[in-house]
């Protein structure tokens, strides 16, 4: 489908190509999104940053996505959460496990400045796929809340149930292709390294 997350960055960029002159704010979800959003800011002449949003792991499944935590602490639970042992213990040792990791990151992130504002801009919400979809709505309930102009999710692919959990955070979605047979984001690329935080930090900081 992808050759890696540059051939689907200049793809999405493409799809995006109606937003470029308009200064959008792409805004990654670390750390695998963050080259493709420096790739499509580039591209239609907008600002890179990055919005800081975790999984909740499943008990004993490390991959597995019970929910999302943002960093003001909102949280997502997907209705199936319950059903493999997301305990109400659990997810609050979990959610500060993962605040303690965004912490962290926005503090080498991000060190010299602090988050660009999205009020009134046109945000363009990137990641390298959605799985559950857990982690983008928590990232666009976190940007709603500072009144975007318009609020736009971009993957190159997702399984349509989390399309349709997605839509109504989002003013708008862009998804260049929906599998019926869905795994994992990594199928759907034939090269997908882990993107690595000092890789983040110097993207961000050469921007």
């Amino acid at each position: 489908m992808f050759r890696d997350r540059e051939d689907a960055a200049r793809r999405l960029a493409e799809a995006l190509v109606q937003y470029r002159g308009q200064h959008p704010l792409v805004l990654a979800i670390p750390r695998g999104a963050v080259p493709m959003a420096t790739i499509i800011a580039d591209a239609l002449g907008g600002e890179v940053d990055v919005v800081l949003v975790r999984k909740l792991r499943a008990p004993g499944n490390q991959e597995f996505a019970i929910g999302s935590v943002d960093e003001t602490g909102w949280t997502y639970l997907g209705d199936y959460a319950g059903q493999v042992g997301g305990s109400t213990q659990y997810i609050e040792v979990e959610k500060a496990a993962q605040l303690k990791v965004m912490r962290e990151r926005r503090a080498s992130y991000t060190p010299i400045r602090p988050p660009l504002d999205p009020s009134g801009r046109i945000v363009i919400v990137v990641d390298d796929g959605l799985a559950t979809g857990s982690t983008m709505i928590a990232a666009l309930h976190a940007l709603r809340a500072k009144s975007p102009k318009k609020l736009i999710c971009a993957v190159p692919v997702a399984p349509l149930d989390s399309l349709s959990k997605v839509r109504p955070y989002a003013d708008e979605v862009v998804c260049l292709s929906a599998p019926e047979m869905f795994y994992a984001v990594g199928q759907f690329y034939q090269s997908f390294p882990q993107v690595s935080d000092e890789e983040v930090i110097g993207l961000l900081a050469a921007v």
